[in-house]
């Protein structure tokens, strides 16, 4: 029996209201606009992040592939699409294409070995991948620009009417409906066969094997897919900043987003969301405050989440109707 047969779920609805979830969001992008106009390039990273950890809860939230290497895809979309705004056409939507498929390329390819291995060992792998992209990076300063960073990225104006401007106004807007329309792909992918199918290995990779799902193909496919959205985010940051520098392979780049997904809720989509905008809000303030000690807050912010919230600050109203409904 193929797993093709499973059955959808319905479509998640927040307070049983169909697109109140999307529509919330859009409003606090407008809000965030009007209240913060002098932050909009802190609140383009957001974004940014938005999508990269998206990305880790396609592979890790859905398919569950434990991965600390995520940065990796991320990192190559950044230097393809910097260096094809360099070489080939400072054109956006053309480079956030190359930044996809660069992205994907790499997940694929290094997909059909890590999507072997499990547990520890798969870990430690995608951090070798990582590493390995890293120091190709840095040796390669003849394109690259290694430790320098690959500069002289000029981009055309979006779609050919709106200029990058030095406040941010256009790149706020353009990595916002990038992010948006990305979410929307995995909101309908999470409800359709494939997601359901990623949804059931990652409970029981041998009873979906055991129904005749082709488990090593999916994961493969799952992988690349979210390589190839974490290639956009890398690409993105590319377009936005006009620099990539070495940072983009960072394992720390990799370990805060998978924080910021813990924090949030796997396998939710919105808790990839509210996890990011929760760490990179207390991130922001708390090492203005102190540069030296603001990693205890966050430490035990996730202490907290995964004490008392297990499923992630997504869950929270839930928990909460729960308690109420308990108690009454």
């Amino acid at each position: 029996m193929s797993d093709t047969t499973l059955t959808p779920k319905r479509t998640r609805t927040i307070a049983g209201i169909p697109f109140l979830g999307e529509a919330i969001l859009i409003a606090v992008v407008i809000g965030a606009y009007f209240l913060f106009p002098y932050n909009l390039a802190f609140l383009t990273r957001i974004l940014i992040m938005v999508l990269l950890v998206l990305s880790l809860d396609l592979v890790l939230g859905f398919a569950g592939i434990a991965t600390l290497g995520q940065a990796a895809m991320y990192g190559t979309g950044a230097y393809a699409a910097g260096l094809f705004a360099v070489h080939v056409s400072g054109a956006p939507l053309p480079g956030l294409v190359v930044g996809a498929v660069a992205g994907a390329a790499l997940a694929f390819l290094s997909g059909l070995v890590l999507m072997r291995a499990k547990g520890l060992t798969l870990i430690m792998l995608t951090i070798a991948v990582a590493s390995i992209c890293l120091e190709i990076a840095n040796k390669a300063r003849d394109v690259t620009g290694g430790a320098d960073g690959l500069r002289g990225i000029r981009m055309e104006p979006v779609a050919g009417l709106f200029e990058f401007d030095f406040i941010g106004k256009t790149a706020y807007w353009y990595v916002f409906v990038v992010v948006f329309v990305v979410f929307l792909l995995l909101k309908r992918l999470a409800n359709a066969p494939l997601g359901q199918s990623l949804r059931g290995i990652h409970e029981s990779p041998e009873r979906m094997a055991a129904i005749g799902a082709p488990v090593y193909r999916r994961l493969v496919l799952a992988y690349t897919l979210g390589g190839g959205i974490a290639g956009i985010a890398g690409a993105l940051a590319a377009q936005v900043t006009q620099l990539v520098s070495l940072e983009v392979y960072s394992f720390n780049l990799s370990a805060e987003a998978l924080i910021m997904l813990i924090l949030g809720g796997t396998g939710r989509l919105y808790g990839a969301i509210i996890g990011t905008v929760i760490f990179m809000t207390v991130h922001h303030v708390a090492a203005a405050a102190d540069p030296f000690n603001w990693l205890f807050l966050i430490g035990f912010m996730v202490l907290g989440v995964v004490f008392c919230l297990p499923k992630g600050l997504a869950h929270l109203p839930t928990a909460l109707t729960r308690l109420v409904r308990g108690r009454a």
